[in-house]
């Protein structure tokens, strides 16, 4: 074999050595394809002009052949000398042309070698995270990342977790997209036992490819990452309008005119009046909103105490929030986890004006489900009722958290169908939007973020205030619906104690509503169902007395069974009553035993 000072190429053998001695130090798959670069191109007795000639040897592709160019360019460039203009036919006399006739190889037209598409992970994804995470140490770091400082670095940038599988029936996580760039040679190990990771010079390529994608130079990708996560408005995954059209409202038209105030209350309890529920005709009020001029205000996040992580770590929640700036205001709120008010600078200005309290609650809440929670609530039947309070809240923005905590394969497994059929119907029947998070820790970055989105969003434009003296448990959804019709730019918003009074799950319950909680209280029974029960029999006594007019005996006690059945059983979607549910609330209300 020929020595190294006889090769015909000594200068592209001796940068073909660097990198195999360099990807051997690495412990780099790739050594095996240097190796073989190297040996092919040292045995070779022809001297190339162009390192893109070298594709007729073993162990040398295009993207070896592209390296070695720019390094022949570079190589040119610090020494003054001319670059070889790249030939336009790779066949080199003498080599391997045996079997060809010069004349055939001249008509027949060149085959274009395929090109190869670079590798960019998908946004957001394992890969891309990682890579973020390695950029962090620098071009030059003389050791890598130990695992447990790289996931630290890369979790922000990736949706799925590094530690917990996101299907609780599998092992995968983010953590073995490390395997792909291993073998694609983007990243090397090194170390045992603990072992390190860094970028190679190709895994830097690709952060440069991400980097220009990013529009960010890969100082700034490393500072990014080292500094607290700041909130962005194009981070927040948020639906800024209700995805589903809100039905045509039917309520009669009303001038908004102004009227002569009258104190407010200032009590929950009994803020906001009851009406009358059974009458069909509702009179809107004729009323003149309060005015919150920019500046007058701020926006604050409002946690439920209730929000903690365990019985010994009551508090994790509120401080890991006060840590990223947003100091939440803590109260035992009556509907939902978490949500946002407008807080007056002058603590009496809506008392002055024909309101109570200093807040005005905006339209965003948020209800938090950790998994075990939600599969619980399905059976128990609250979740239907959350949502049907929810609804009744009259706030325009309900936002589900998910966290997807890991859970015991074959108790999700049990309930697999029935979360995946809540979710859906939440999103797609209920319009609300919903996010999923892997723990606590990225819940408390989402509202992070998206309380920094909601005080950019509200803090610099004047908020009307539907004065509490006008509002009854009646008027309050169609007047609400009117004035979104109306008036679809600006927002009318509610003191804080008129909502808490309205949410309430006993303060403002009409006879109506508990009649529905009672009709949802046998299982199967939705807020859509009770609300379709409810239009045909009016009142308990009514559905009762239906139940008695079936009569008695066996006959009677068909009747009784089938009676939701005949009434409801064709109609179409969640409003159907089927015959088995039909035969639960005979049991209940038919005393069918």
């Amino acid at each position: 074999m020929a020595s190294e000072e006889a090769c015909a190429n000594p200068l592209l053998l001796g940068w073909v050595k660097e990198w195999v001695d360099l990807a051997r130090e690495r412990n780099s798959k790739g050594v095996i394809t240097y190796k073989n670069a190297y040996n092919a191109l040292k045995a070779c007795p022809i001297t190339f002009n162009h390192p893109s000639q070298l594709q007729q040897l073993k162990g040398f592709g295009p993207k070896l052949c592209d390296r070695l160019t720019e390094r022949l360019q570079k190589h040119c460039q610090e020494n003054g000398l001319p670059m070889p203009k790249r030939p336009r036919q790779w066949r080199i006399p003498g080599l391997n042309n045996e079997n060809e006739d010069d004349q055939d190889l001249e008509q027949r037209p060149s085959k274009k070698p395929r090109k190869q598409k670079p590798y960019v992970p998908t946004l957001r994804s394992g890969a891309y995270a990682l890579i973020l995470g390695l950029v962090t140490i620098g071009e030059e770091a003389p050791v890598g990342m130990t695992k447990a400082q790289l996931i630290e670095a890369a979790q922000p940038h990736c949706d799925a977790s590094f530690t917990a599988p996101s299907d609780p029936t599998r092992f995968y996580t983010a953590w073995n997209s490390m395997k792909t760039l291993l073998e694609k040679d983007l990243v090397y190990e090194r170390g045992r036992p603990l072992r390190r990771y860094a970028l190679s010079d190709e895994g830097w390529e690709v952060a440069r490819r991400i980097q220009k994608t990013a529009d960010l130079t890969p100082s700034e990708l490393a500072a990014q990452q080292r500094r607290e996560l700041q909130p962005d408005v194009s981070e927040v995954p948020i639906v800024l309008e209700n995805p589903l059209p809100r039905p045509p409202t039917r309520s009669p038209s009303v001038e908004v005119m102004e009227i002569e105030q009258q104190p407010a209350k200032s009590t929950y309890a009994d803020v906001v009046a009851n009406g009358d529920s059974t009458s069909a005709d509702i009179g809107l009020p004729i009323f003149r909103p309060i005015r919150l001029a920019p500046g007058t205000f701020t926006v604050h996040l409002v946690l439920d105490v209730r929000e903690i992580r365990a019985k010994t770590d009551r508090d994790y929640m509120q401080e890991e929030l006060t840590k990223k700036g947003v100091k939440p205001i803590m109260r035992a709120l009556e509907l939902g986890d978490a949500l946002w008010v407008a807080k007056c600078h002058d603590p009496n200005f809506l008392s002055r004006t024909g309101s109570e309290g200093d807040e005005i609650v905006l339209d965003w809440i948020v209800e938090r489900k950790r998994l075990d929670d939600l599969i619980g609530s399905i059976r128990d039947g609250r979740f239907h009722e959350q949502k049907f309070r929810l609804k009744r809240s009259g706030v325009k923005n309900v936002v589900y958290i998910v966290e997807e905590m890991a859970m015991d394969s074959m108790s999700f497994q049990k309930y697999e169908e029935a979360v995946q059929s809540a979710i859906a119907s939440t999103q797609v029947v209920n319009g609300y939007f919903l996010k999923k998070t892997q723990k606590m820790d990225d819940t408390i970055r989402y509202l992070t973020r998206m309380t920094a989105l909601l005080k950019k969003q509200y803090e610099s434009k004047s908020l009307l205030v539907i004065p509490t003296e006008v509002l009854t448990a009646r008027n309050f959804l169609p007047l609400l619906e009117h004035l979104r019709e109306k008036e679809p730019n600006l927002g009318h918003y509610i003191s804080y104690p008129a909502f808490a009074s309205m949410a309430s799950k006993s303060d403002m319950m009409t006879l109506r509503d508990v009649y529905l909680k009672m009709l949802m209280c046998t299982k199967q029974v939705t807020g859509e169902k009770a609300l379709e029960i409810q239009k045909r029999w009016k009142t308990p006594y009514e559905f009762v007395k239906a139940y008695e007019k079936c009569g008695i005996g066996e006959e009677g006690k068909k009747s009784k069974q089938d009676l939701v059945f005949k009434h409801m059983g064709n109609l179409v979607g969640r409003k159907r009553v089927a015959r088995p549910v039909s035969h639960k609330i005979a049991e209940v209300w038919g005393n069918v035993q």
